[in-house]
């Protein structure tokens, strides 16, 4: 080495020199240094002299001695390795700033200095976040060679940054890459100003273009902008530090006047902006027009569950949407779709109405809170207006339910969407206009046919505003006038007032406070004092419509609406108990020996005697309550009684028409228990109770009844004959009951005698796959084989059927059907599919060929819709009332299956034991103690005791272990296609998906399968509100 290097002492022993030094540095063009010795620092060596002593040199002094002994870049690098110990590292000395902060002293850069750097930072003695950090702080930019020099150095490695160090180091680039991001807008800025000048505009122009080429290419990389929205959300105030600089660069972009640049300018602040949002964009599938999802969950709904709330409906319809990528207009297309064909295929009578109902009143609801959800630039009111314009080309359709309904339904419909401001009313006129001209052609119903056949949608339309009057009416005090509210009631009697009224309250969501009012008028009519004949009958005729009505919406909407929530005073009503214990229900088993059915034996006698003398039953002081708990014990005395030859026939043919003759609730409460009874009797004991019930279903000719007896007569006969519907299939009885009005058991007795359930599941699922789309008489169907089978069964068999499936739009298809037909039960069919039924064909090799593609593909894309679809609602609390009343099984407790306690490990991981290898890819002081299970949703605090949470851990444990395990085969692609779907179907931006349970040491498993890697879907899949998962987003994009 020539001369060695001088100490501090001996760079600089009087001010002279410096001074001759600066000018002799001057005279041969070269930049000009401070060699002014600066306090000895981090950056120290011991260096022997010629002399061979030991002397300190500061790394800034061997940067300048560098320069006065005009080392080559190589000898530089060489003498920089000798002169410092191995210990520690270039960026820790900050050799790049120390090599900027000497190039960049005179009025241009020092070039020798520069090259130094360059070599540095080609060799890698220097990292790329110290360099961009060096460049960020250097902010005269009138300085043009120096700007121009370090844009230069930017261009070195800009597009292809990357970092294979510890996770700090990877965080440390992407707040170096923020850093640099400002310095560039600052400097575009600079010189979109100096434009103001006109002052050499040629030379300003150069410039920016150089500043605006690098900015493009920086934001141009996918990687580049993955870093900045990991580092925006690990330091917010550099990101407002670098809005405030693209505010400022959007201010003076008025300033210039060449076009190219100026649309170069706008490229760069849009690619900007675009970054705080990159994970929202979503392509939406324009090569489809049937979503069969769509329309299989608005028949679910309506079909099943008119009373359900519409939030539910809303976000359930959303989570579709956005699943399978549908865009407005069509998916506003296939709910209408679905209503109409709801409409044409539901049976005649209650169905109907509910149909009518469901598509008037209850989907413009739904309409409305979907207009609530963010629709982007688009306008939500054109989409419904465009979905219209498609459903008027659906001619036939239309004309069909026009017939069903004998009224123009879409006009009704248009007018209704109008009313609720989905439509602006030039949209609704021209479409009102285009369908009645379509009409003109229609078919036509006999005139003297449509005479007679009133119009269900406005019947239903005019009923809602009723249902409001009488919920009014029904507020008010019963005991100031008994006999006006009877006369009310008389009338909602009549014809199908009563099923219009109840269809128009579900949909609109008064069908809970219309049962709620029903109970008190029944609990009101327990309190007698001193009263006269008349207001007997008509308190007798209160208890009785109040009861019959609640029978009947139990019957017609299920048992959970007219159940409360506990009272305050603890007080069950009446209603709710007989219900919850004498009323027969589909799964519901009675017990006829029940104490409910064994009342006070002074009570039994006195009603048998009642009920048997041949004097009219009296209504005066009557305790119709405790008449309809004590029936039950009273028949079966009179049945022991006929049994014994005490009573004949004729005796049972009077008591009978007792039972039913004046209060038609002793009849139904008669046959809820003849019903429980006759299933535990033998077949050579049956004989008396069947024609017990035979003469109940005969209808009464007498005169002496009490008021409204015929309507009372009618909704009786239909309680009963749904009552004992399966207790005659089962002992093959016939009994015609008055077909007074009363319209057969809709979706009753569905499934074929003397066929397997197995072959009626596979039959009904392979009909509903060639059609592509679910209709309410399937759905009923699935319905009943999920009751009779069970969760696990049911499940375990549609997913075969779903692998024997080889053909990629069979199989698309089939996990569309599939999705909806979960949705009988959701939760519980997640729990199973996931906990289950996965598991077990991930672990067994020889089940791993029934997953290629396409049945595997397939198959993970229903497994994600589920969980997505699961954990969401779940989140909510949002499981309908048929879910909740349905018989829970667990098909194996899924605290057993993996225990919460973690010391002892659960079956599925000791089946992943075999192949478990524990590489723990986080490097940094904060990662390495993570175990390779740690996941978000455990920095979250979520709850293991939720089975969901649960089974979701787990199965991303048994991922992260295929993805980390030796062997390779089609459950690793199964695994590729389960975080691919998983992608693409994340709600950005949404914390607490189902992602939060995959491990952290995943990420970096995932990275290397080529599908996988990518900067947006590493951001995708980590939570990056959670420090340790930014560091490891940025560790992996670093890498990539």
């Amino acid at each position: 080495m020539p001369g060695g290097i001088r100490s501090a002492n001996e760079a600089c022993s009087a001010p002279a020199k410096c001074r001759i030094l600066r000018d002799d540095a001057g005279a041969r063009g070269q930049t000009p240094h401070s060699c002014t010795p600066t306090v000895p620092g981090p950056g120290l060596a011991h260096v022997c002299s010629n002399n061979g002593k030991m002397k300190v040199v500061n790394l800034k002094q061997a940067i300048l001695q560098a320069w006065k002994e005009r080392w080559s870049d190589y000898q530089w690098a060489i003498n920089m390795k000798k002169f410092f110990p191995k210990g520690a590292t270039w960026d820790i000395l900050n050799l790049a700033e120390a090599l900027l902060e000497q190039a960049m002293i005179g009025p241009s850069p020092n070039p020798l200095i520069l090259s130094y750097l360059k070599y540095a930072i080609s060799s890698q003695m220097v990292s790329y976040s110290t360099v961009l950090t060096a460049i960020s702080k250097f902010d005269d930019f009138s300085r043009d060679l120096c700007v121009q020099s370090l844009l230069e150095i930017m261009d070195m490695f800009c597009d292809r940054l990357s970092c294979h160090g510890k996770a700090e180091e990877c965080i440390g680039l992407c707040r170096a890459l923020m850093s640099a991001l400002n310095w560039m807008l600052r400097c575009a800025a600079f010189y979109t100003e100096k434009f103001k000048e006109m002052l050499d505009q040629v030379a300003a122009e150069n410039q920016l273009k150089m500043c605006l080429e690098r900015l493009e290419k920086i934001l141009g990389s996918t990687k580049n902008r993955a870093l900045i929205h990991i580092g925006k959300l690990e330091e917010t105030s550099s990101w407002s530090t670098i809005e405030q600089s693209l505010i400022k660069l959007g201010e003076n972009l008025s300033n210039l006047s060449h076009p190219q640049l100026r649309s170069q300018a706008d490229e760069c602040i849009s690619l900007v902006k675009s970054i705080p949002t990159m994970l929202l964009a979503h392509s939406e599938q324009l090569n489809k027009t049937g979503f069969p999802t769509v329309h299989a969950v608005v028949l679910l709904e309506g079909t099943m569950n008119l009373t359900g709330e519409t939030q539910p409906l809303v976000e359930q319809l959303m989570m579709v949407k956005r699943m399978q990528r549908i865009p407005s207009p069509l998916f506003v297309l296939e709910i209408w779709k679905a209503c109409f064909v709801g409409l044409i295929e539901s049976p005649e009578g209650t169905e109907e109405l509910k149909w009518t109902a469901f598509t008037f009143l209850k989907i413009p609801q739904v309409l409305v809170k979907l207009k609530k959800y963010p629709q982007g630039e688009k306008d939500f009111t054109e989409d419904v207006n465009c979905a219209f314009e498609f459903l008027l080309k659906l001619t036939p359709l239309l004309d069909k339910a026009d017939q069903r309904c004998n009224c123009d339904c879409t006009s009704l419909l248009l007018q209704e969407c109008s009313k609720q401001g989905l439509l602006s009313e030039a949209h609704m006129t021209n479409l009102v206009a285009k369908r009645t001209a379509d009409r003109e052609h229609a078919p036509r119903l006999k005139s003297a046919e449509n005479a007679n056949i009133q119009p269900n949608p406005g019947l239903i339309l005019r009923a809602e505003p009723t249902v409001t009057n009488i919920l009014k009416t029904m507020d008010a005090d019963h005991s100031k006038s008994p006999e006006g509210l009877l006369g009310v009631l008389g009338h909602m009697l009549s014809g199908k007032s009563l099923d219009l009224l109840l269809a128009a309250a579900a949909a609109t969501g008064k069908l809970k406070s219309f049962a709620r009012k029903f109970i008190k008028l029944n609990e009101f009519t327990k309190h007698i004092s001193g009263e006269g004949s008349k207001a007997a009958s008509v308190r007798a005729l209160l208890f009785d419509i109040s009861f019959l009505m609640l029978c009947h919406v139990a019957q017609t909407y299920g048992s959970e609406v007219i159940l409360s929530e506990s009272s305050p005073t603890g007080e069950v009503p009446f209603f709710e108990t007989w219900m919850q214990t004498c009323m027969p229900e589909e799964g519901k088993i009675l017990n006829p020996d029940h104490p409910c059915f064994r009342p006070d034996s002074t009570k039994v006698e006195s009603l048998v005697a009642l009920l048997n003398s041949s004097s009219e039953m009296k209504l005066v002081q009557m305790k119709w309550h405790e008449a309809c708990l004590s029936i039950s014990a009273a028949i079966l005395e009179i049945l022991n009684a006929w049994e014994n030859g005490v009573l004949t026939f004729e005796s049972i043919q009077k008591i009978t028409d007792n039972i039913k003759g004046k209060v038609c609730s002793m009849a139904v409460c008669t046959m809820a228990w003849l019903v429980a009874h006759v299933r535990m009797l033998g077949l050579d004991e049956r004989d008396k109770s069947l024609q017990m019930i035979r003469q109940l279903a005969t209808s009464l000719q007498s005169e002496n009844t009490l008021q409204f007896y015929n309507e009372r007569v009618v909704i009786m006969s239909s309680i009963l004959e749904r009552m004992c519907a399966d207790v005659l299939q089962q002992t093959a009885t016939q009994i015609r009951f008055p077909s007074t009005g009363t319209d057969p058991i809709p979706y009753w007795n569905l499934l074929p005698p003397k066929k397997p359930i197995k072959e009626v599941l596979t039959g009904v699922f392979t009909k509903v796959l060639e059609k592509g789309w679910v209709d309410s008489r399937s759905i009923h169907i699935f319905d009943m084989l999920l009751h009779m089978g069970g969760v696990y069964w049911f499940c375990n068999n549609l997913v075969k059927e779903l692998l024997k499936e080889t053909r990629k739009e069979h199989t698309l298809r089939a996990v569309e059907l599939l999705y909806a037909i979960f949705c009988l039960d959701m939760q519980q069919l997640t729990l199973s599919l996931l906990g289950h039924i996965l598991p077990s064909l991930l672990t067994d090799s020889s089940k791993w060929h029934t997953l290629m593609d396409p049945p595997g593909k397939a198959l993970a894309k229903l497994s994600v819709w589920c969980a997505l679809s699961s954990y969401s609602s779940h989140n909510k609390g949002q499981a309908s009332a048929r879910q909740k009343k349905r018989h829970r099984e667990d098909i194996e407790d899924y605290i057993s299956l993996f225990p919460l306690d973690d010391t002892q490990p659960s079956k599925l991981m000791r089946l992943l034991s075999s192949n478990e290898e524990d590489p723990n890819v986080l490097s940094s002081p904060t990662d390495r103690s993570m175990s390779s299970s740690l996941s978000a949703s455990q920095l979250h605090t979520v709850s293991m005791r939720d089975p969901l949470n649960r089974v979701l851990a787990n199965l991303f444990l048994l991922i992260s272990s295929i993805l980390g395990a030796k062997t390779a085969g089609t459950h690793t692609q199964f695994v590729q296609w389960f975080m691919e779907e998983c992608v693409d179907c994340l709600e950005q931006g949404s914390r607490g998906s189902i992602l939060q349970f995959m491990p952290f040491t995943m990420v970096s498993e995932l990275v290397k399968v080529s599908t996988m890697s990518s900067p947006k879907i590493v951001l995708a899949i980590t939570d990056l509100s959670l420090p340790l998962g930014r560091r490891v987003a940025a560790k992996a994009v670093a890498a990539l």
